[in-house]
């Protein structure tokens, strides 16, 4: 899916894989009183971020779906990583030398993650509501998160969210199309999969270098696919504005925003928030796609949004009882 690295790390809170998101909120912790982000709103302002980030990935993912009838999912797949890996290689400019066999190994496994991830995404919102998506997707870096925990207060999470995936099925997902379930469940995969490497990637790769690359690789994947699939759509002028306005949308504006939040943000407290996202695509997807959900649809994102910030909130609390011993 859209969603940017460092939202794709705050679901894994557990400290042996989010070590970059640690680091922003010990970062933050010993900012001095001078310290740029401090001040009577300070905390307001990377909140404030944070949010804006995932109102424009959701709404760029939602301007997304409006391209499909002309370029097929692939087509809208290939469109935004290709301007994404452009924008972000222009303003990041990595280095390509001094790098070891493993590290291109690292890039190359993260953008196969990402590919597969965007690419199952944007076949599931072709099929399945955005809201339903987005949280059937979330499942990936939940359960990423409660294997990693190995607490049993986690089995509660996790049995809330399996709450909410009962609710969305009805007594069998036969109300909504199978085959959208299960590539919305597929790329929850990838994310998880796509956290491990991103914070691989994040510990190898100065700034944003590896992301900048790993986009590269992702694009480089998804453009025959795209080309096969639309051809000359991809081609045409509404093609390429609406492709460069959700790579902007979805990648470039959103990780712009949320690295600056996460050197004045806790970890934690970026992570709740993010956990938000099906909260907002169930709103991007009914203003831009009309896409109304039932009580129903909104109680079971609610328990898998519940789910989500309770094993956060577990695992922050777990954290620091560890650091008071």
């Amino acid at each position: 899916m859209d969603q940017p690295t460092s939202a794709a790390l705050s679901h894994a809170p557990a400290p042996e894989i989010s070590g970059p998101l640690s680091d922003a909120g010990a970062a933050d912790a010993s900012a001095g009183p001078g310290a740029p982000g401090t001040g009577k709103h300070a905390g307001l302002v990377p909140v404030a971020m944070v949010v804006a980030g995932g109102l424009s990935v959701q709404f760029g993912s939602a301007v997304a779906v409006t391209l499909m009838p002309s370029t097929g999912a692939a087509g809208v797949v290939a469109v935004r990583l290709t301007f994404a890996a452009v924008m972000l290689l222009i303003v990041c400019r990595p280095r390509v030398r001094g790098y070891a066999r493993a590290d291109w190994g690292t890039i190359a496994a993260f953008g196969v993650a990402m590919a597969g991830m965007n690419g199952l995404f944007y076949q599931a919102v072709d099929r399945i509501p955005l809201g339903l998506a987005v949280t059937l997707e979330v499942l990936g870096p939940l359960a990423l998160s409660v294997f990693a925990s190995r607490r049993a207060m986690n089995l509660v999470w996790a049995g809330l969210a399996l709450a909410g995936v009962a609710l969305l099925s009805g007594g069998g997902f036969g109300r909504l199309d199978l085959v959208g379930v299960a590539y919305a469940l597929g790329a929850g995969a990838c994310w998880a999969a796509y956290i491990l490497f991103s914070a691989r990637t994040g510990r190898r790769f100065p700034q944003a270098d590896g992301l900048a690359l790993a986009m590269g690789v992702a694009a480089l994947l998804s453009l025959p696919l795209g080309l096969a699939g639309a051809g000359t759509a991809l081609l045409e002028p509404r093609t390429l504005l609406l492709g460069a306005a959700v790579a902007l949308m979805s990648s470039v504006l959103p990780y712009t925003l949320e690295l600056v939040a996460l050197r004045r943000l806790p970890a934690a407290t970026f992570a709740v928030l993010m956990s938000l996202e099906p909260a907002i695509a169930a709103v991007a997807g009914f203003l831009v796609l009309h896409q109304a959900l039932s009580t129903t649809d909104a109680l079971a994102i609610a328990l898998v949004i519940g789910a989500s910030m309770g094993a956060v909130r577990s695992q922050t609390r777990r954290g620091r009882r560890k650091a008071v011993a």
